[in-house]
């Protein structure tokens, strides 16, 4: 799915307007028939209702949902903003007179000074004050009345985007001068912001409204900001020939694991080979040796000169995809062999865990690793590669930067893991739960990528896909053990019904 910028979505609803022949007003006319849809599945005619409304198109869609609930026979306090007097929009204005056109309402339009309504957790608030065009963080007043909605436990619909959030990037704007919604209810598209951790509390439970923008100005528009869905990674799984061996599916060599955590070379391993690839072999400690045979027994093992570390990783073997950073610690000996790796190595790698730690121990071997290759951090590892980073915007604003200038992949690892590459796209991971938040996920995550790679997909698309079907086999893996009891080694044994599922 495509994501848009804010600027992109405004053009994409003008040019509905101006070459489809839809009036402004029938699209607020549309945006208020879902929402009110939404909101009337969920609470009951009784349900105690204030909604406010800004002078501007956000607070025209609170006016026209407001209109349609009194149809369905709620009753809700209604509250609209028109601070001064004739600050109206033209299509606000129309909805607040088509509204008071029912009489008996419970209505108030606010032109200077007001008194708060007494609301309770027992509320439900929609917020149409300020969407997607707010232009600078709120002040006054409306800060004042934005605090007192958070503060009153009410349960809050926002329409569009929370009021006081910007659509795509945050910075320097306070939480508490933000709506902290229970649900938003977005227009067309999810925006940027959604995606970013920091914004969690504020937006809570997403869902899109479609309100029939034109396709074909969608089509036409490029972004640079992606959504991977099931249907994107069914487009480029490639299925199974009848006539084929373990030869057309690559083979995968993961250097992992030393003494003390072996445990992360087995589940790499295990992630690499329930996902296809065609020979998987472990390079790790010669500790290692009897714990990979007796776990993985199909996995074949290459023991590294040394009795509990790995001290070298120029491989005797050609392999279709490497690997490296899954338990191998950060002694002095295996800094050295990783560098001496990185200075000879041609062809793209995946770079994960205690890989990125050496690095970040010896930051010049960022200038060694090779184009297209893919790292994965979390949130720590990557401020210890990049530098300490202020909040979860900034950090991806900084992955865009270093995908960019170092011309490689980076895999930010969390909810809706974000894919940067080289080119400035962003693809946001649309499957998992917080269930895989747990040791070893990103092990099997690395296992899942590089069994890609050695499959034949480019390095992007491994990414991409090996994402996906990581998050999805940890939905299924919680749908049977419930969130809290997900182990990595359950994410990597429904690897292959993930894949099935996406195929079907």
């Amino acid at each position: 799915m495509k994501i848009f910028r804010n600027d992109q979505i405004r053009a994409i609803d003008r040019y509905t307007i101006e070459n489809e022949g839809i009036s402004a007003i029938e699209l607020i006319e549309r945006v208020a028939e879902a929402a009110t849809c939404e909101i009337i599945s969920r609470w009951r005619p009784n349900k105690r209702i204030a909604i406010f409304a800004g002078p501007g198109n956000n607070g025209a869609d609170a006016l026209a949902i407001a209109r349609m609930l009194i149809e369905q026979g709620y009753r809700p306090e209604i509250f609209l903003f028109n601070i001064g007097g004739n600050r109206l929009n033209s299509d606000c204005l129309a909805c607040r007179d088509r509204l008071l056109e029912y009489g008996d309402i419970d209505y108030t339009e606010v032109k200077g000074n007001f008194t708060l309504p007494d609301l309770s957790r027992n509320h439900l608030v929609i917020d149409g004050l300020f969407g997607s065009g707010l232009r600078e963080p709120l002040s006054g007043g409306f800060m004042a009345l934005v605090r007192y909605i958070n503060e009153s436990g009410a349960t809050v619909v926002s329409i569009d985007v929370p009021s006081g959030m910007f659509s795509d990037w945050n910075n320097g704007v306070i939480n508490r001068n933000i709506i902290h919604a229970d649900l938003t209810l977005a227009i067309q598209f999810p925006r940027l912001a959604f995606f970013i951790s920091d914004n969690a509390d504020l937006v809570g439970e997403w869902k899109v409204l479609d309100i029939e923008l034109s396709a074909e100005e969608i089509r036409n528009t490029t972004t640079d900001l992606y959504l991977v869905e099931k249907n994107d990674v069914r487009r480029v799984l490639k299925r199974r020939k009848p006539f084929s061996s373990k030869a057309d599916y690559g083979s995968a060599m993961i250097i992992a694991g030393s003494y003390g955590m072996m445990g992360a070379a087995v589940l790499a391993a295990k992630g690499a080979l329930r996902s296809g690839a065609g020979k998987v072999s472990i390079h790790s400690a010669r500790c290692g040796y009897n714990i990979m045979q007796t776990s993985v027994p199909e996995a074949l093992f290459e023991a590294d000169k040394h009795d509990i570390a790995v001290t070298n990783m120029l491989l005797q073997h050609q392999y279709s995809s490497i690997a490296i950073g899954p338990g191998i610690g950060t002694h002095e000996v295996t800094i050295n062999a990783l560098e001496a790796f990185l200075k000879t190595a041609g062809n793209p790698v995946i770079l994960d865990a205690d890989a990125l730690n050496c690095i970040a121990l010896r930051p010049s071997l960022l200038n060694h690793i090779p184009i297209l290759s893919i790292i994965t951090p979390h949130a720590a590892e990557f401020d210890r590669l990049f530098g300490a980073q202020i909040n979860a915007e900034s950090r991806l604003k900084k992955a865009i930067e270093m995908a960019k200038y170092y011309n490689i992949i980076i895999v930010l690892k969390g909810h809706y893991t974000a894919v940067m590459r080289p080119d400035g796209k962003i693809y946001f991971n649309s499957s998992g739960n917080p269930g895989m938040a747990t040791g070893g996920s990103g092990d099997v995550l690395t296992g899942v990528i590089a069994s890609l790679m050695a499959q034949g997909y480019k390095p992007e698309v491994s990414a991409l896909i090996g994402t996906y079907i990581h998050g999805l086999a940890g939905d299924i893996a919680a749908e049977e053990h419930g969130q809290y009891g997900v182990t990595a080694g359950d994410i990597a044994e429904n690897l292959g019904k993930a894949i099935r599922a996406i195929m079907i």
